[in-house]
């Protein structure tokens, strides 16, 4: 799935390099990585060494960042305007009103905080149940969870180039009276977004579809674990609009595309040869 994503990647520099600033450089990156997945994977695969074999499982979820934050210099790649007025107009014909605009009449420095404490879950959400199937040594569903993963989020990345939207939070700045101050989930924010806030590619939302994939993913193989993450998801999936980073269509969306990737993850991996085989046996070994 990252190679299909590189080589759409690919296709939009070299095709639209006119609207992307250092089209030719990000070329090269792009090139770059790929030869060192490919470099990685072999190597993996040939030693017992317990650090390449880590990055080797691993290597996506920091990919996922990077990606998204590449994205600000490529939603306009192929369209150069925003097409936000047809999702602010979807909200206000769903709500009778702005979203998070009307939200903020409940901000308060506490509840604010618990908000972007939740819109940081994603982050755990991500990574905890992949840790738990991999410490498990159930490998076949670790496979299947970043899999999964990997559809989702390269899904939304493809979608943010051919619908750029750049957020509550900048078309309707204009409209919102009222700051949201808290405490140190919120400075905490603060500080990610003044480094790593991405104008644009707000639709669908990343945070909500990668969670859609762990949610589903928890209920089929750590019951427990989905009781656990439920409450903090739907919280973050009303954070996404309470602290202005989404549209409720862009959560809509992120809901739709993460049960989409988690699907797909599963029909990919479940084809003879989709897996590393050595792997799954002894996966299958341990838990028997």
């Amino acid at each position: 799935m990252t190679f299909v994503y590189l080589t759409w990647v690919l296709a939009v520099l070299t095709a639209f390099h006119r609207n992307v600033p250092h089209a030719a450089l990000l070329v090269a990156l792009h090139l770059m990585i790929a030869a060192g997945i490919a470099g990685l994977v072999r190597l993996a695969a040939r030693t017992e060494n317990v650090v390449l074999r880590l990055a080797r499982h691993w290597y996506p979820l920091p990919l996922y960042i990077f990606f998204f934050e590449e994205l600000q210099g490529q939603v306009h790649a192929i369209f150069p305007g925003w097409f936000d007025r047809w999702l602010v107009a979807f909200d206000y014909s769903l709500a009778g009103a702005h979203p998070s605009v009307w939200l903020a009449r409940f901000a308060s420095p506490a509840l604010n905080d618990y908000m972007q404490f939740a819109y940081m879950t994603y982050f755990l959400d991500l990574f905890l149940l992949p840790m738990l199937l991999y410490a498990a040594r159930e490998h076949a569903a670790f496979w299947r969870v970043m899999a999964s993963t990997a559809v989702a989020h390269y899904s939304v990345y493809v979608i943010s180039i051919l619908l750029p939207i750049e957020s509550p939070y900048y078309s309707l700045a204009a409209l919102q009276t009222k700051a949201l101050p808290g405490g140190y989930c919120t400075a905490l924010i603060g500080l990610i977004e003044r480094f790593g806030r991405v104008h644009g590619a707000a639709f669908p939302s990343a945070h909500v579809a990668g969670a859609m994939v762990a949610i589903l993913a928890s209920w089929r193989y750590r019951r427990w674990l989905f009781w656990v993450c439920l409450p903090f998801f739907a919280s973050m999936c009303v954070a996404t609009v309470y602290g202005r980073y989404h549209y409720v269509a862009d959560v809509l969306a992120g809901l739709a595309v993460g049960t989409f990737g988690f699907f797909v993850g599963g029909r990919l991996t479940e084809g003879d040869g989709a897996l590393p085989q050595a792997e799954i046996d002894i996966g299958n070994y341990t838990a028997a």
